[in-house]
């Protein structure tokens, strides 16, 4: 494992273009549950008989706000009630030590901010729980926690329409403008990309690692179990992202 660590590592001290892709492993690491691990909490059906998937979706923000919001606000007290960990500090530091380090994060709870990576060089593909707005006029709304102790949806305070997360929920798109982003930073190409506790197999986050390798760069994964990405890249590095990115930051 030292050994490994200490590749990865001269290659990232090495390198100047770097992407990190970050998942929902990191913020587990912080004591937040993942869209999963909430369906999870419920056996993957919630309390109405539904998988959580169609309860936190857009065609049910619509349908039956209360019921998305339920969740949508369980998601939001567990992200306000946790906080960045070293993995999320330790990647804002290599954002810091290296100018051509971006970072691609699955994650919706603002950790990657809060912990001090550039939001010029983030890309946040599934949004961010807040600030709120609202889908009838628009008028933005600060106030996630305030709203999570009344009675639920949040209403707008000017309209009475019904707020809602710049996040990206099942059955959505995803922000043209993250996508944009990545893409034209992938088109410029990276010399590592480095996967940290997703075990994601969607396009944006398999791309990046397998024209990376292609183009002969560097690519390498963290996370406690092996993925279907562990075969693809170069190095596997077992372990919580918290333990291991301090070591790999240390030899940088």
């Amino acid at each position: 494992m030292d050994q490994a660590i200490k590749r990865v590592a001269e290659k990232l001290k090495q390198a100047d273009r770097i992407l990190l892709i970050t998942g929902a492993g990191l913020s587990a690491d912080s004591g937040l549950p993942t869209y999963r691990g909430l369906g999870g909490l419920y056996n993957g059906q919630t309390a109405e008989g539904l998988p959580i998937e169609t309860a936190l979706s857009g065609p049910m923000l619509q349908r039956d706000p209360a019921l998305c919001w339920k969740y949508l606000a369980e998601l939001g007290k567990a992200c306000l009630g946790a906080q960045a960990n070293a993995g999320h500090l330790a990647i804002a530091e290599l954002q810091r030590k290296k100018p051509g380090c971006w970072l691609l994060t699955q994650n919706i709870d603002g950790y990657h901010r809060a912990a001090g990576s550039p939001p010029e060089r983030l890309i946040e593909i599934h949004g961010e729980l807040a600030p709120l707005y609202c889908q009838s006029c628009g008028a933005v709304d600060a106030e996630l926690a305030e709203h999570l102790s009344r009675p639920l949806p949040p209403r707008c305070r000017q309209c009475g329409g019904v707020l809602r997360p710049p996040v990206v929920l099942f059955e959505e798109m995803l922000p043209e403008q993250a996508i944009g982003s990545l893409y034209a930073e992938l088109r410029k190409g990276f010399e590592v990309v480095l996967s940290i506790g997703t075990s994601a197999s969607f396009p944006y986050i398999v791309e990046p690692l397998l024209r990376t390798r292609q183009a002969g760069g560097f690519t390498a994964e963290i996370n406690p179990t092996r993925t279907d990405l562990s075969d693809v890249v170069d190095v596997y590095l077992p372990g919580r992202a918290l333990d291991v990115l301090p070591r790999l930051l240390s030899h940088i």
